[in-house]
């Protein structure tokens, strides 16, 4: 039995091993999503409540925090975690001093691009 896991850790470990490299890789790209978000003036509209920019952060570092192993990439904590309520299912807005109201995962998504254009 004790050759069976001394041939099967190993095996397990190169299996996840892409896994946790790929979300090692995302977590700088999510924590300038993040925190550029905590940092704007921005309001963001969450199930139709208006929330300051650090409430926002602080929120979507929650929903990080807990749904990591969801995500690989920046565009998935986008699209899976970052895009809208998993109660209500409704889509979360941002609105920031003179520019129309958008959805989060639009103004994410420009942060997203810009920041990874200027790497």
């Amino acid at each position: 039995m004790r050759n069976v896991y001394k041939k099967v850790l190993p095996l397990a470990l190169l299996c996840w091993w892409p896994a946790l490299v790929t979300a090692d890789q995302a977590a700088p790209d999510i924590e300038y999503l993040l925190t550029t978000l905590g940092q704007s003036d921005c309001t963001f509209i969450r199930n139709g409540k208006e929330h300051s920019a650090t409430d926002a952060e602080s929120h979507l570092r929650m929903k990080y925090e807990r749904g990591r192993k969801y995500v690989d990439s920046a565009d998935q904590f986008i699209d899976r975690l970052a895009s809208n309520s998993s109660w209500s299912g409704k889509p979360y807005y941002i609105q920031c001093p003179g520019e129309d109201q958008q959805q989060t995962s639009a103004w994410l998504t420009q942060r997203l691009a810009q920041y990874s254009a200027g790497k």
